[in-house]
């Protein structure tokens, strides 16, 4: 059975939390970096890493917060993950889930088979007019997010705690808002051709019913035909009247 308009509506809405939340935890990682995760790399070289040494009190709590931080860029991003899937998963019920899972974890696979997925989603969908606009935004979303993540696996160490700096920040959202924008594309165009689908299957249907309520003879009903009578003005048909034809007398005799 194929997932309702509805059901593909609820599904983008869950991609585009799920990018809100990663890109909200990734920003805050960011900024804990920019402020304090130097100087927390320093104080914590200058016990020793001991956990136990009188100075580790002092950088317990920014320890604890960066751990959090961790844990919450994680959530979101396995979060995200799982609305994208779940989200191609009602654009392209024909695909099992553990193909489109290994689409994206299976090295090699994951740098081709994800756009290919997507672009025969926007196919399935109905999505026939301006191809080339959604090739160029499908490969413009794909190259970001291959340079996002190359900028922030390539990223050589400065003295901070994960690299996360402005320029992985930048390249993170623009791959999010062209991921989103991806999506937005399809279910577009999928709840378009649903729409049209319906449309096209409740015509037959709505005449077959106008035919339903004429009678057999194709004319109008009979309590039509009355009330037309009746507007017009027609005489009702004289009651016992005597005709010539059945001997009886003229009305004149």
């Amino acid at each position: 059975m194929r997932p309702t308009s509805a059901e593909v509506s609820r599904a983008a809405a869950g991609v585009y939390a799920g990018l809100s939340a990663q890109m909200a935890s990734v920003v805050a990682l960011a900024v804990f970096e920019e402020t304090r995760g130097r100087r927390l790399v320093r104080q914590v070289a200058a016990f020793g890493g001991d956990p136990h040494a009188p100075a580790a009190r002092e950088v317990a709590g920014a320890a604890t917060a960066f751990a959090l931080l961790i844990l919450v860029v994680v959530a979101a991003t396995a979060a995200c993950a799982l609305a994208y899937l779940t989200w191609l998963r009602r654009v392209r019920p024909d695909v099992p889930g553990i193909a489109l899972t290994a689409a994206w974890l299976v090295p090699g696979v994951n740098l081709v088979a994800p756009p290919l997925i997507a672009d025969r989603a926007w196919r399935e969908a109905g999505g026939t007019r301006d191809r080339s606009r959604w090739l160029v935004l499908l490969g413009c979303w794909w190259l970001a997010t291959l340079a996002a993540l190359a900028t922030v696996a390539g990223r050589p160490g400065d003295g901070g705690l994960v690299g996360v700096g402005v320029p992985e920040v930048v390249t993170l959202a623009v791959a999010a808002l062209l991921c989103a924008a991806t999506v937005r594309e399809v279910t577009v165009a999928r709840v378009a051709h649903a729409a049209h689908a319906a449309a096209v299957r409740r015509g037959p249907e709505a005449a077959a019913g106008d035919r339903g309520r004429q009678r057999p003879g194709g004319g109008p009903e009979l309590p039509a035909l009355a009330c037309q009578s009746r507007r017009w003005g027609s005489p009702e048909p004289a009651r016992n009247r005597p005709s010539r034809a059945a001997g009886g007398a003229p009305l004149s005799e």
